[in-house]
C-alpha cells in the first residue's frame, strides 16, 4: 500500500521581484510633484535589497530633475511614453531613441484635424517642444518655435532634424476619454495614441512605442522576465505596462480603466502608495534571503 501524496497548492510560488517600474506623475510623486521622504527611503531600500527601480514616464528628459538625486544603481529612466531611454546619472544623455518620423507624423496631423476639427498641435523633440499658436503653453519654453505643425515637422532634408519623440494632439472641447477613441479609430494605425493628462490632450508616438514595449527591451537586456517585475501606475498611458508586468498596482487616485488593467492596487499617491508597497515587496525580498539555506 502506497503513502498518500502531499497535497500540492495549484497555485505556483510568486516569482521574486527583481525591478520595479513606476510612473511618475499621479503615482510617485505626490500631487505637489515633490517625493517623500518615506518613498525617498523605500527607493533606496529596494536597491540595496539588490531589486532595480526604473522610472518609466510621460515626460521628456529635461523634466526629470524632480528624480533625478533618487536614482540609483544603473541611473535609467524611461522618458516620453518609450520614445527615450536616458541616463540620469549623465544629465539624461539619450540612449535609445525610438521616433515618431516626420512624414507619420504629418499624416496622423492631417488624421486629426479631419477628425476633430479644433485639433491643435505641440511636437516633442529631442532638443525640446514646439507648438502651434492656438495650442495651450502648459509649460512655457523660451527656446520653443510657434508655427503650424506642417511647419514645425517639415525638414529641408530628410532625416537631418532632430528625432520626434512624440506628437501632441489638445482638443478645447472633447472628452478625454473620448477623444482618445476618436484619434485611435482615425490614425490607430499610424501610431500609437494615449493620454496622461485630465484634460483632452493626446500623446502620439511611433506604431508599438509605449512603456511597455520600451520596459520589456530592457528587462530583457537584463535577463529579467515580466513576472519578475513589479509596475505602477494611474493613467492611461500606464494600462500596457500594468497589463505586461507580473505584479501591477493601480494608484487610489487611479482611471478606471488602470484599475482594472491592474493585478493589484494601492493608495493613492499622496499618501506614499508606491512607498507601501515597496516597504512589503523588500520585506519579503529580505525574508526569502534568510529562508535560503
Amino acid at each position: 500500500m502506497t503513502s498518500p501524496r502531499s497535497p500540492r497548492s495549484s497555485a505556483p510560488a510568486t516569482p521574486a521581484t527583481r525591478l520595479i517600474a513606476t510612473d511618475l506623475d499621479g503615482t510617485l510623486l505626490r500631487d505637489d510633484k515633490s517625493v517623500s521622504e518615506r518613498t525617498v527611503a523605500a527607493l533606496a531600500s529596494a536597491e540595496e535589497a539588490g531589486i532595480e527601480v526604473f522610472f518609466v514616464t510621460g515626460r521628456p528628459a529635461r523634466w526629470m530633475d524632480v528624480v533625478s538625486d533618487h536614482v540609483h544603481g544603473h541611473g535609467l529612466a524611461i522618458c516620453a511614453n518609450g520614445a527615450a531611454v536616458v541616463d540620469l546619472h549623465a544629465g539624461g544623455t539619450f540612449l535609445e531613441v525610438r521616433p515618431l518620423e516626420r512624414p507619420v507624423a504629418l499624416d496622423v496631423v492631417r488624421a486629426l484635424r479631419a477628425a476633430a476639427p479644433g485639433t491643435s498641435f505641440a511636437v516633442e523633440l529631442t532638443t525640446g517642444i514646439h507648438y502651434e499658436p492656438k495650442y495651450p503653453p502648459f509649460f512655457l519654453d523660451p527656446g520653443a518655435t510657434v508655427a503650424t505643425a506642417e511647419k514645425l515637422l517639415f525638414e529641408e532634408a530628410p532625416g537631418a532634424a532632430a528625432p520626434v519623440l512624440k506628437l501632441l494632439a489638445q482638443h478645447p472641447e472633447l472628452d478625454p476619454d473620448a477623444f482618445l477613441a476618436l484619434a485611435r479609430e482615425a490614425a490607430g494605425d499610424l501610431a500609437s495614441f494615449t493620454r496622461s493628462s485630465p484634460t483632452a490632450l493626446l500623446e502620439v508616438s511611433a506604431l508599438g512605442v509605449s512603456k511597455a514595449s520600451t520596459l520589456a527591451h530592457c528587462c530583457a537586456e537584463r535577463g529579467i522576465a515580466a513576472d519578475e517585475v513589479a509596475a505602477f501606475g494611474d493613467m492611461p498611458n500606464d494600462i500596457e505596462m500594468l497589463s505586461w508586468a507580473g505584479r501591477s498596482y493601480a494608484m487610489g487616485n487611479a482611471h478606471p480603466d488602470v484599475i482594472a488593467a491592474a493585478s493589484g492596487s494601492t493608495v493613492g499617491n499622496n499618501d506614499d502608495g508606491v512607498a507601501v508597497v515597496i516597504e512589503r515587496l523588500v520585506a519579503e525580498a529580505l525574508e526569502a534571503r534568510q529562508a535560503t539555506p
